[in-house]
């Protein structure tokens, strides 16, 4: 696609998330190329960047081998995480923010230092700060939540926003903790870090290779959330959502009415 094609593209999608507003899909016939859709995503967040955001990191996708099966893929997809999306443990959310959102329990990184890519889990790990349980807010712009892979790659991934609990010290056995996300108390989805690649260092890793190859390495600093452990739930106006992680506590958030 043309330059001028992708920027219009990215332009709408970014429209469509500041007025809160779904727009058709950009790829219903499978035809446009990956590398053409992580652009449309770097320029759409580009525009983010212009109105005075800033990067903070990074958020990893079909970390699941189930899902890259039921999406035809065999590798992860990932977003860019801005200063807006950002939530406050505790804190409430509008959801008039979002046009259909849904939630995911999942772990977060913050780096003490740089990765560059090609690093083993052992090695990602010895460039974390800390650890942490999460929650991360999806929300296609795309109208009846439908979209190829390429337009939820444009859609920067469906990242809308992430709420990060306590941090941890990362030294510890992170590959099969028990996490149970529920909404006013209610269970409503159980699963393990072991969804993560079969463990989240992997996906540490995975996100330090995709960020190099899009020549955008991994800075100390850096937040990488690790991908979700269960299938997404949808957001009830009103409610309470809480993480709770073994061994490294709980997360939430409430829902405005």
């Amino acid at each position: 696609m043309s330059e001028l094609n992708l920027k219009q593209i990215a332009a709408r999608l970014d429209d469509a998330a500041s007025h809160v507003s779904a727009v058709e899909q950009i790829d219903p016939e499978y035809r446009m190329a990956l590398w053409d859709a992580y652009e449309i995503q770097r320029l759409s967040i580009a525009c983010r960047m212009a109105r005075g955001e800033q990067s903070v990191g990074i958020k990893m996708g079909f970390t699941s081998r189930a899902k890259m099966i039921q999406m035809g893929v065999d590798d992860v997809i990932w977003g860019r995480l801005t200063s807006s999306m950002a939530i406050t443990d505790g804190g409430v959310v509008d959801p008039a923010r979002f046009i259909h959102p849904r939630v995911e329990p999942e772990l977060a990184f913050v780096l003490k230092r740089d990765l560059y890519g090609g690093e083993s889990p052992a090695q990602a790990l010895a460039a974390v700060d800390a650890v942490a349980p999460a929650l991360e807010i999806i929300d296609s712009r795309y109208r009846d939540f439908k979209f190829s892979l390429s337009d939820v790659v444009a859609d920067n991934a469906s990242s809308s926003g992430f709420v990060i609990g306590p941090w941890a010290d990362p030294r510890q056995d992170l590959s099969n903790l028990g996490m149970v996300m529920s909404f006013d108390g209610q269970d409503q989805q159980i699963g393990s870090s072991a969804a993560l690649l079969g463990h989240p260092l992997r996906a540490l890793a995975a996100a330090a290779r995709v960020a190099a190859e899009a020549g955008e390495p991994l800075r100390a600093g850096a937040i990488v959330m690790a991908g979700a452990a269960t299938p997404a739930q949808w957001l009830v106006p009103g409610s309470y959502v809480q993480l709770m992680v073994e061994r490294l506590g709980r997360v939430g958030f409430h829902v405005g009415a």
